[in-house]
């Protein structure tokens, strides 16, 4: 048993830098560094209002499926997550299960997050919950803890939302206008406009996005011509990226197929087959990939979902809830073909891909290389530890096969992808990680002791690669609604 001068405080200064030069990398590199989240799925109402919460279960608690996984797990009733109880009644639930997450990532983001934004050392427990729902309470009356400084006090930069193609961007815009220096982007995310699968459903988004745009979507034709219409309006609201949440990548090339026919029989009703699915899903994600080329868009692809398994869950509370998990999907033929028929006419844009199973890390860490043209300095990109992955074995996994298949040195580093104001310590919990992998091996003989070598490429992983990367700027938003 260790003696009290040898025990290791929780959460300290030096937490998860285990030598000093981990810590030397930390302090004088990575933790004071602007933060671009790149991707997310933040309110742009919420900060365009500059939203005040008014307690924590609010803010902490309510769209985190992270946190309602492990109380459901713990026999919480749905009541006390995404029921009708009390939110004192919900953080009371949640102090209590807390404790038992020890060893998943929701123990030590949740106390980085209590630290960082309200300076509660303590680890929340049944015990101090109602002082700390209090304390947490009379907090976020005051003015720096409305939405926007939040942000300001986690030295965001830029925040990047996720938007369907039907948004009207209108928060986007009057946030802009303000010219604050905190700046706010949306992000093109099609996902419903390939949705297929569910023939009621899509025919319901087509209606709407024919409002959106002034004409009936009815075609194959129609649909693209609509899906560029709104390309060209997220591009002026100063748009540069795109997103696609996928199970995985579709590739086909079955010329016995139409994908007007196909779209026409979805709208009266006709289920498509497997085969019709992915081609049609191919056709128009491979499309709208060409026109992102054509606009200078970075093109982002989150891969390995498998989603919405609990089918009684699903029609209770809907999707994101709760109830997806890790699929094992075939990635790499898929992603070599879609790529390659991209690359064959030099149209594939800058491309995220970000991987959910571990067993595909070196898969997409290969990819990658594979249609890099020293036209930009990481123009493939292998996407940070992603939902289940953001974890510190899945980032040190994600870095080290990154590292050993390509640079870990051009890459953009961390993201949020969370629905949370409270989130952004995932961006120190990632920077500490990184500081310690390079670290260690620095004490180990492994890699040279050179602070300011070594510092500088923390700096571009943390912060400037990213910043180089996306074409991220207020001169790209027009001044017209």
């Amino acid at each position: 048993m260790l003696s009290s001068n040898q025990q290791i405080p929780f959460l300290s200064d030096d937490f998860l830098l285990k030598n000093k030069f981990s810590q030397q990398l930390y302090q004088d590199y990575a933790k004071s560094l602007p933060i671009i989240d790149y991707h997310n799925h933040l309110s742009p109402a919420e900060i365009a209002s500059n939203r005040k919460f008014e307690n924590i279960t609010d803010l902490w608690l309510a769209g985190d499926h992270y946190k309602w996984r492990a109380m459901r797990t713990l026999g919480i009733d749905e009541q006390y997550i995404t029921g009708n109880a009390s939110a004192k009644e919900k953080f009371d639930k949640w102090a209590y299960t807390l404790p038992y997450t020890l060893r998943n990532p929701l123990f030590h983001w949740s106390a980085l997050e209590l630290k960082r934004y309200f300076g509660i050392d303590e680890l929340l427990n049944p015990s101090n919950a109602s002082q700390i729902f209090a304390e947490t309470k009379a907090t976020l009356q005051q003015e720096p803890f409305r939405v926007r400084g939040l942000l300001q006090h986690m030295q965001v930069e830029v925040v990047a939302t996720t938007d369907d193609p039907t948004d009207s961007l209108e928060h986007h815009l009057a946030f802009h206008q303000e010219g604050t220096s905190l700046q706010l982007y949306p992000t093109f995310r099609p996902d419903k406009a390939i949705g297929i699968e569910q023939p009621e459903h899509y025919k319901a988004y087509l209606q709407k996005l024919g409002l959106v745009v002034g004409f009936e979507v009815n075609s194959f034709d129609t649909l693209m011509d609509a899906l560029l219409n709104r390309m060209d309006y997220f591009h002026a609201h100063g748009c540069r990226v795109a997103d696609h949440g996928l199970s995985r990548l579709y590739f086909s090339k079955n010329q016995g197929l139409s994908v007007d026919r196909i779209l026409r029989n979805t709208l009266n009703g006709q289920l498509p087959t497997t085969e019709e699915l992915e081609h049609f899903k191919f056709e128009v994600i491979f499309q709208l990939s060409k026109r992102y080329h054509a606009k200078g868009w970075v093109q982002q692809f989150h891969l390995g979902a498998l989603r919405n398994t609990n089918e009684r869950m699903l029609q209770q509370l809907g999707p994101d809830t709760g109830f997806d998990s890790i699929g094992d999907f075939d990635q790499a033929n898929s992603l070599a073909a879609f790529f390659n028929e991209l690359d064959k006419t030099d149209q594939l844009a800058q491309t995220v891909i970000y991987n959910l199973n571990p067993r595909d890390n070196e898969v997409f860490a290969s990819m990658i290389g594979n249609y890099n043209d020293g036209s930009v300095k990481g123009k493939m990109q292998y996407g940070s530890g992603w939902w289940y992955l953001d974890q510190k074995d899945g980032m040190e996994k994600q870095l080290n096969a990154l590292s050993n298949l390509g640079l870990l040195s051009c890459f953009i580093g961390m993201l949020t992808d969370s629905r949370s104001f409270l989130s952004f310590p995932r961006h120190e919990y990632f920077r500490r990680i990184l500081c310690q992998l390079i670290g260690q091996e620095v004490e180990k003989g492994e890699l040279p002791w050179d602070p300011q070598w070594l510092g500088k490429i923390i700096q571009d992983i943390c912060y400037f690669n990213a910043k180089n990367y996306f074409n991220f700027s207020p001169q790209n938003v027009s001044t017209k609604p």
